[in-house]
């Protein structure tokens, strides 16, 4: 399937339905489904073939979602662009991504007025809002729209088309442009489709409360594939998202870890929250702590459900789906709850060595993926796409193993392994012990040099408010669980943590200004 069959399905299924709700504004199948229409109609007359690139530069918000609807039902490629970003880093990538067609909001138009004169490729510039901002050669979209067809083009569609072309979520270096196409989309929503069943009449209500312009934007698919709604939250306010889940009976949203660190802080969040609608509530991005899992479970209730995936396998290699959490009616050990499910059924994952060797089950190396999934490559960068994938096996880049019951563990990330004393120490693993003091509110462990180790372990922590706890209690608990070697030798205390967009600890920052003291101090 095309990656627009997944909303034709929904609208051909449910076309007098909602399909999308913002602001308590609702937006019909056929509303959406029509200015879809019309924007590709737009776009192919003006000639743009198949896998032109076209970014869409707003917040959450339906019409900017219903403009890379229209992109893709024109066959071309979506760039997604992270409106949170410096300006500086959307216009390169926009530059180095060739992107030719540019949809905005109003709001945006002093920070692209400033980079226009760096994009000579964007041929065509289209605010979304009717009043258009004070730059030339801008087109409205409803007026841009009003004489195409509201029908749906013929367009002929190969699988291995491009439709995404998506900044890597990466912590280190600058952002590679992975190309996902109809084939990995398809797969992605298939994969969750299996792993989140619905009942013939059910009707599933997704909150899109992460950017659109991430995750939450292909989680939000599926849903649209079933006749299902859509509410788009356009601020990250934990009280509106609170409230969207009781008003409009959400059954299915992603928030990262982080997040849902926060919203457990909420007193009485149990009482004064009806969850009763939730069938699947998605964790991922980033590894959770299990105690905070567990405590997750308790409050919200059986319905967490944990992912992951990477831009270049999207969303769904693996799934810990809500019974999974539990076996034998009582709550699953911390070893499954620390695992991010079983493989999903229509890729291969194995786990590797440095030779490419496949290891036995149990044995740690890296996580290697094949199958439909997988990105078509970096774009532009055939260098970096032969390293990365080999033999049609995507090596993630991460580090970790299959149990005997067949639940994948993610150890860590390749580059973030700590080799101390000729020891490797693996950050996960010492985050989940600190991460286990209730004082803890996140952690990020990292190597820092060391004369006589090379690296010694360091923590850096961020507490609960109010709360506190002695470095020394930290190091004493992760002695007792893991052994001196994988202790931290010494914990820093911030009141933040730096985070990318999605919510990643950037660990590359933490080590930057520990590597660059010692730098110094030579």
């Amino acid at each position: 399937m095309a990656i627009i069959d997944f909303f034709d399905r929904g609208w051909r299924i449910n076309p007098a339905g909602t399909a999308y709700i913002q602001d308590e504004r609702s937006y019909g199948f056929d509303e959406v489904g029509e200015l879809s229409c019309r924007i590709a109609n737009g776009l192919l007359a003006l000639g743009f073939p198949k896998e032109t690139k076209g970014a869409v530069w707003a917040v959450n918000d339906v019409t900017a979602w219903t403009c890379t609807l229209g992109l893709w039902r024109a066959n071309m490629c979506w760039i997604p662009v992270g409106a949170r970003n410096p300006a500086d880093e959307n216009c390169h990538l926009l530059d180095a991504f060739d992107c030719e067609v540019l949809f905005f909001q109003k709001c945006f138009a002093p920070v692209i007025a400033g980079i226009r004169q760096q994009l000579p490729q964007v041929k065509l510039w289209i605010c979304i809002d009717d009043e258009l901002p004070d730059f030339p050669g801008t087109h409205s979209l409803t007026n841009w729209v009003k004489d195409q067809p509201a029908t749906p083009p013929n367009v002929p569609v190969d699988l291995d088309d491009v439709v995404m072309l998506s900044a890597t979520g990466g912590t280190t270096g600058m952002p590679k442009g992975v190309m996902n196409t109809h084939r990995s989309a398809q797969t992605f929503c298939a994969h969750f489709m299996i792993g989140c069943p619905y009942g013939a009449g059910e009707r599933p209500v997704n909150l899109a409360a992460a950017p659109m312009t991430h995750t939450a934007g292909l989680l939000s698919v599926p849903c649209t594939a079933r006749g299902g709604a859509v509410v788009v939250i356009t601020k990250p306010d934990p009280a509106i998202l609170l409230d969207a889940i009781r008003r409009y009976m959400v059954t299915e949203f992603f928030l990262p870890p982080t997040v849902i660190y926060r919203l457990l802080d909420i007193p009485d969040l149990a009482r004064t929250v009806d969850f009763s609608s939730l069938k699947y509530f998605m964790y991922g991005a980033a590894p959770m702590s299990v105690e905070k899992l567990k405590q997750a479970i308790q409050t919200i209730g059986p319905v967490m459900m944990g992912g992951y995936g990477q831009t270049e396998a999207p969303a769904s290699i693996a799934y810990l789906t809500p019974g999974e959490h539990f076996e034998d009616r009582a709550l699953a050990s911390d070893e499954r709850l620390a695992s991010v499910g079983r493989p999903n059924p229509l890729i291969r994952v194995e786990i590797t060595n440095d030779d490419n060797e496949v290891l036995p089950q149990g044995a740690t190396g890296e996580i290697c993926v094949r199958g439909d999934l997988v990105m078509k490559g970096y774009y532009k960068t055939p260098e970096r796409t032969a390293e990365t994938i080999v033999d049609g096996w995507l090596h993630t880049g991460d580090i970790g193993h299959i149990d005997r019951a067949g639940y994948l563990h993610i150890t860590d990330r390749k580059k973030d392994m700590i080799i101390s004393g000729g020891f490797n120490v693996y950050p996960s693993e010492v985050e989940q012990v600190i991460w286990g003091h209730p004082a803890v509110q996140d952690c990020a462990v990292i190597g820092v040099p060391d004369a006589m180790w090379g690296e010694a372990v360091k923590a850096i922590v961020e507490l609960n408010a109010g709360q506190s706890v002695g470095a020394d209690e930290l190091i004493a608990l992760c002695k007792q669980k893991l052994g001196s070697v994988k202790a931290p030798k010494s914990i820093d205390f911030v009141e933040a943590l730096p985070r990318s967009p999605v919510g990643k600890v950037l660990k590359k920052d933490l080590r930057a200004t520990y590597w660059a003291v010692a730098a110094r101090q030579i």
